[in-house]
């Protein structure tokens, strides 16, 4: 296999438990390493700094924009959500495979980029499931839940661009489904390119060397 990892999206409808889903994905294989995104939403209780996100102010965000500091960027109810260019490709030439958890308007910014990358859409198992998630959280208004539910539903229009779809019902067995959906993309031959042009390369001295 070739060292490169592979640049992983992963979305979903909030509430879908997304992040709870890649904290068990990293604890099971060691292989992975989650990109850590920048926005201008207030920190939730029990969130940090540079562990959950790196929380900045708008004209900060704005500035990094200007920079080309980010590799892709958006706003998702009213705040700015981005993910820092640097810390991105050095994982990846290291061999790790770099997540993203971000929403469905950055996913698709990052597969225009980044055409290799692998998007998967997270989704509770219905609609009524995700609803009592977000209640269950017990951090969110009324009106917050509200609009959440309004950009689940734009979201579900966009699903059909992703590569997989897992549904979260139980946590190990979705997890164990990313992990093998990554590993099946790494042997498609997109990601193969060294490989395929070596055995090209032989090929061709062999056929070349038949005629002389």
């Amino acid at each position: 296999m070739e060292k490169k990892g592979i640049l992983i999206v992963i979305s979903g409808f909030s509430g879908a438990g997304k992040g709870t889903l890649v904290k068990e994905l990293m604890r099971r294989h060691g292989e992975y390493a989650l990109s850590v995104s920048m926005t201008t939403r207030n920190p939730r209780p029990g969130e940090t700094e540079g562990v959950e996100y790196f929380f900045t102010d708008k004209a900060h965000f704005e500035e990094t924009i200007a920079a080309d500091g980010l590799v892709e960027y958006a706003v998702y109810c009213g705040n700015y959500y981005g993910t820092p260019r640097a810390y991105v490709e050095e994982q990846l030439e290291a061999g790790k495979h770099v997540i993203l958890e971000i929403e469905i308007q950055g996913a698709l910014k990052i597969k225009k980029k980044f055409p290799e990358s692998l998007l998967v859409f997270v989704t509770p198992p219905s609609g009524e499931e995700l609803v009592r998630r977000l209640q269950g959280r017990g951090t969110e208004s009324a009106e917050v839940i509200e609009k959440r539910l309004a950009r689940a539903v734009e979201e579900s229009e966009g699903v059909e661009a992703y590569d997989y779809i897992v549904v979260n019902d139980d946590l190990g067995e979705c997890a164990e489904e990313i992990h093998f959906l990554v590993e099946a993309c790494r042997r498609a031959p997109v990601r193969r390119g060294a490989f395929i042009n070596e055995i090209r390369r032989q090929l061709s001295g062999f056929v070349k060397g038949e005629r002389e």
